[in-house]
């Protein structure tokens, strides 16, 4: 017996996010279409003459058939492709921050209305399997209470990275902090709740760009829990650190798959005594499986008509915070 194929999915923004997703949608899904000004690009992701493929967004969502849209275009385009593919009654997955600028994101919720439609922000980083696992550790208890976290990620760039659409504002929305810095918050909120105080500084240290390649985070709960982060274009190699602290241990995730080396979760014990801590290690797969964890979710969203657990309300928070953050500094002009 064949797989059974339950939705057919078209893609608008056929780069290297384009090109995981397409890479990523399991025996649920099948790509029908998709669409990029770059028809090479557009190309890449086909494997067969049977996919349609477009110059103009627009024609892709005139396909009745197509069930799911993802979109993974520059910031500056995610917005208004959003809103076209809503009006046309197609499932939504946006890459994060899902907008340009919170203003964006403010006019997008003020203009959907239906639940049966469903938006989930791909905010991917939430379905690595030691993210997953970190949960489970900490919904058993073995943690105790949590009292903060620290989180590290970067990247050194590359040979022309100021001349890429990251480094435009009027293309990106900002630098750093909408970059990785969102994933940073995403994940900062999902561990530790909601933040009531926001402070933080951002700078260009290095790449000659109208935009942040630094920035430094210390965000605040009600309850004083603390997120403790720097998200950074100039850490030259690659790293991805988040560390969890609580009053029976700690937890230490390093590494994301390929160049930021093997995804691994350290369970650090305290034990009565204190002194030195037991330890337990998971090394997870080489494989980053957090894209096609995350479609699965998705899938599910739709076939159990729920609430997508990373919605418009989520993107809205966390640009709640980068929005705060560029308000207090000298770039004020961002928003």
């Amino acid at each position: 017996m064949g797989r059974q194929v339950n939705y057919k999915i078209g893609i608008i923004g056929c780069g290297l996010i384009g090109y995981k997703r397409a890479k990523s949608l399991g025996p649920k899904g099948k790509l029908v279409a998709c669409a990029d000004i770059n028809i090479s690009k557009a190309r890449r992701i086909t494997h067969n003459k049977e996919i349609k493929i477009f110059t103009n967004w627009k024609k892709l969502l005139e396909i009745k058939e197509i069930d799911i849209v993802i979109i993974s275009t520059p910031h500056n385009q995610l917005a208004k492709i959003l809103l076209e593919a809503y009006k046309k009654n197609k499932h939504i997955l946006v890459e994060k921050p899902a907008s340009k600028n919170l203003n964006e994101m403010k006019k997008i919720i003020s203009k959907v209305k239906s639940n049966r439609i469903k938006i989930r922000i791909g905010y991917n980083h939430r379905y690595h399997q030691s993210i997953i696992k970190a949960q489970e550790i900490i919904k058993s208890g073995v943690l105790g209470k949590i009292m903060y976290l620290r989180g590290r990620y970067g990247h050194g760039g590359r040979l022309g990275y100021e001349k890429e659409w990251r480094a435009k504002l009027s293309t990106s929305g900002g630098g750093e902090l909408i970059d990785q810095g969102s994933h940073l918050i995403d994940l900062s909120r999902l561990f530790l709740g909601e933040f009531n105080k926001v402070e933080g500084f951002i700078n260009t240290y290095f790449w000659k760009m109208a935009v942040e390649d630094n920035v430094f985070l210390t965000l605040k709960t009600h309850s004083n829990k603390i997120a403790f982060l720097h998200a950074s274009w100039t850490e030259w190699k690659n790293l991805f650190s988040f560390e969890i602290f609580g009053t029976l241990g700690k937890l230490d995730i390093i590494g994301k798959g390929g160049s930021y080396g093997r995804e691994q979760l350290t369970l650090y014990k305290m034990s009565k005594k204190m002194g030195i801590p037991k330890q337990k290690i998971w090394k997870f797969q080489k494989q980053d499986v957090s894209w096609k964890n995350e479609m699965n979710e998705f899938y599910k969203d739709i076939t159990y008509n729920r609430k997508p657990d990373v919605n418009l309300s989520d993107a809205y928070k966390t640009f709640k915070i980068i929005n705060k953050i560029y308000k207090n500094s000298k770039y004020a002009h961002f928003t």
